[in-house]
């Protein structure tokens, strides 16, 4: 019998990042590859100069997304990806720079490679979403 978590069904994702801790930890590491890459400083422009509510943004979006509680909504209020994005000049090398910085973080956690692999390929689809020209 199969005892492996079926990723992106229930909780199963959530779990194996760690919880909402562990998806602070992802978040900080990736506003950090954010900060220290080059080819993300067109994104990181687009960051207040203080991370921390984006952090905390982030980690709570993730948390909800991955079956967890909506703890965005409980803080923020409802999102919609593509409205929350959509003043700001995101085209495919944005988009590209973000999950690269996605992948980045990805490195520095303790999980599973493949968790690592499919966080990263379902990240892409609301990565693509936030997208707001060629």
């Amino acid at each position: 019998m199969n005892n492996l978590p079926v990723y992106g069904q229930g909780d199963a994702s959530l779990q194996a990042a760690g919880g909402f801790v562990g998806l602070q930890q992802l978040a900080a590491d990736f506003y950090h590859a954010m900060n220290t890459r080059a080819d993300a400083a067109v994104i990181r422009a687009m960051h207040p100069a203080d991370l921390s509510e984006s952090t905390d943004k982030l980690a709570r979006f993730l948390t909800g997304w991955l079956g967890g509680p909506s703890l965005y909504r409980e803080k923020y209020g409802p999102i919609s990806i593509p409205r929350a994005h959509a003043h700001l000049a995101i085209g495919p090398n944005e988009r590209d720079a973000w999950l690269a910085c996605m992948a980045q973080a990805l490195t520095k956690q303790d999980y599973d490679p493949e968790f690592n692999t499919y966080l990263l390929r379902a990240l892409s689809v609301p990565a693509e979403r936030c997208r707001t020209q060629d």
